[in-house]
């Protein structure tokens, strides 16, 4: 029996509230989409890009893997019909911004040296540095061509908010490794670089999808505002996962961003805190940036657990996990603000809303 078409109205869709059901549909729409954009990768490149995603498995076989969050389409869709416009108008959006979020994910697996992603080996571990590069390059230059597809000047401008969000992006992750090197890095510093990294392409996603359903700059502009508060929030719930999360939610390893020596929002306002704990936690930071080895691994440096885990201990003593959950909540706020900038149906605005509820209270 045929499978049924989704409905291309997100709005329309069965218990929506519940933001679990939008990613769900946000998928079904997105995914036909994205398969057949992956198709015109050459071998062996569309079977680790498929790999990549979760439709196979590392012996080629069809798998039901988990492809990701989704939030990225679901934004552009109902960005669109925050326009006025179908979700469908938003997918060629949808689906580019979701192709240059998994280029940066496969370029930073191999620069961060990260061996699993959504608790499978990542495509650098499994085909090695060169797939990695070559598919995440691939994968940027899908997205651009996808989007100009149409010829219409909508797709245009969107194309060009895409490529300025990009380069944000690259930013962002050019940041976040030379800080890696640098012993103390502020707030304001560590901020502007997840914007970038991260808030870039959630606010992207926003302005591409309503850009697309015929919104002007005024509105696109207002939703990007959104996005871009939303990736805020959602990174600082990301760092504070990064250090405590569980590895068994989360598909990472304990310590995760200390085992990395990120300076994530929690670090960084530790340290920006006076007291006992921000100073032994900047001493043995300074101490750890001298005592390792990039090439070797946490072992050879002399690292084991209950240093990473007394690192943990002293950034919470300090006040840095609470700050920046307490900055995720502040994120959250000001992204419900952005959206009374914009005049939209009532049951989409209610939907903006549940995803930004659902971003702060997440625990993967």
């Amino acid at each position: 029996m045929p499978r049924p078409e989704p409905d291309t109205d997100i709005a329309a869709t069965p218990g929506a509230a519940a933001v679990p059901a939008l990613l769900d549909h946000a998928r079904a729409l997105t995914n036909p989409v994205l398969r057949s954009v992956i198709d015109r990768l050459v071998p062996p490149m569309d079977t680790v890009a498929a790999y990549h995603f979760g439709w196979i498995d590392a012996h080629g076989n069809p798998a039901e893997g988990d492809g990701g969050k989704a939030v990225r389409p679901l934004l552009a869709l109902l960005a669109a019909e925050a326009a006025g416009a179908s979700a469908e108008t938003g997918l060629p959006g949808a689906v580019a911004v979701e192709l240059v979020h998994n280029f940066s994910l496969l370029h930073d697996d191999l620069m961060d040296g990260d061996e699993k992603r959504r608790h499978r080996d990542t495509v650098w571990k499994l085909y090695g540095p060169a797939q990695a590069v070559l598919v995440g390059d691939a994968l940027f230059a899908l997205a651009g061509e996808l989007l100009l597809e149409r010829g219409t000047p909508e797709s245009a401008r969107a194309a060009r908010r895409l490529n300025a969000a990009t380069r944000r992006l690259i930013d962002g992750q050019a940041q976040d490794i030379a800080y890696e090197h640098r012993e103390r890095v502020s707030v304001a510093e560590c901020l502007q670089m997840e914007g970038n990294k991260t808030g870039a392409l959630l606010a992207c996603a926003c302005s591409v999808g309503a850009v697309l359903g015929g919104a002007g700059d005024e509105a696109a502009d207002a939703l990007e505002r959104y996005g871009l508060h939303l990736g805020l929030a959602f990174q600082a719930v990301d760092d504070v996962l990064g250090i405590w999360g569980e590895p068994a939610v989360t598909g990472k390893q304990a310590w995760s961003d200390l085992r990395q020596r990120k300076k994530s929002l929690p670090v960084c306002a530790a340290l920006a805190a006076d007291g006992r704990a921000s100073a032994e936690l900047a001493q043995m930071l300074a101490a750890d940036a001298k005592r390792t080895d990039d090439r070797k691994s946490d072992a050879e440096n002399g690292f084991d657990e209950e240093e990473f885990a007394a690192r943990a201990a002293l950034i919470e003593e300090a006040g840095g996990r609470r700050w920046t959950q307490e900055e995720a909540h502040r994120q959250h706020e000001s992204a419900l603000a952005s959206l009374d900038e914009v005049k939209m149906p009532d049951e989409i605005r209610e939907r903006f809303v549940a995803l930004a509820d659902f971003v702060v209270v997440r625990r993967h």
